[in-house]
């Protein structure tokens, strides 16, 4: 009996071991790579568009269900999250029909190679005419790093104080709420 019960335990060992080199292969493809990382331009993020009316945005599972957006922009606001793999938010306008206005992300995508955790060095390098503007450090915590449309596009990096890292990045600018 215990020599059924060795043989079980190095066939069950044998299946993991294939199933886990199988997985890692498939996770180094370059495939793989660039399917999570969505690109930013000053038009959107990824298949997510400036302009788009949320009932697009839905019907291509690209955001969740529409809800109460900032309390400040008014009874009328409203906003979505963005669905895996990116992680943020859209904002819509408040006319019908509801269209993006600004789209917020902390995570999944890249503008030109510059992504979440990036330095200024790499913004600046990505974004050479990139202005700061150090406005909101005391109050969020955050300096925003602004590239002008002559630059690449409308889009803001807000980037950590203490730890000098991007955390979030919107197109055109990064609104705030609290």
């Amino acid at each position: 009996m215990l020599r059924s019960h060795r043989r079980t335990a190095a066939a069950a060992l044998a299946l993991a071991a294939g199933a886990l080199a199988t997985v890692s292969a498939s996770a180094l493809t370059p495939r793989a790579v660039t399917v999570t990382a969505k690109k930013i331009t000053a038009a959107g993020v990824g298949d997510v568009k400036l302009g788009m009316t949320y009932a697009q945005l839905r019907a291509k599972g690209l955001v969740g269900t529409i809800g109460r957006g900032c309390e400040l922009a008014g009874p009328q606001a409203r906003a979505a999250r963005l669905r895996s793999p990116l992680r943020g938010g859209v904002d819509f306008t408040q006319t019908t029909p509801r269209r993006a206005a600004t789209i917020s992300v902390t995570r999944g995508a890249t503008a030109r190679g510059a992504g979440i955790g990036a330095t200024v060095a790499r913004i600046k390098q990505a974004y050479p005419k990139v202005v700061a503007d150090h406005s909101t450090d005391a109050t969020f915590g955050l300096t925003l790093y602004k590239v002008p449309r002559s630059g690449g596009g409308r889009l803001q990096f807000g980037v950590d104080t203490t730890t000098k890292k991007v955390t979030i990045i919107a197109v055109p600018a990064i609104p705030f709420c609290d």
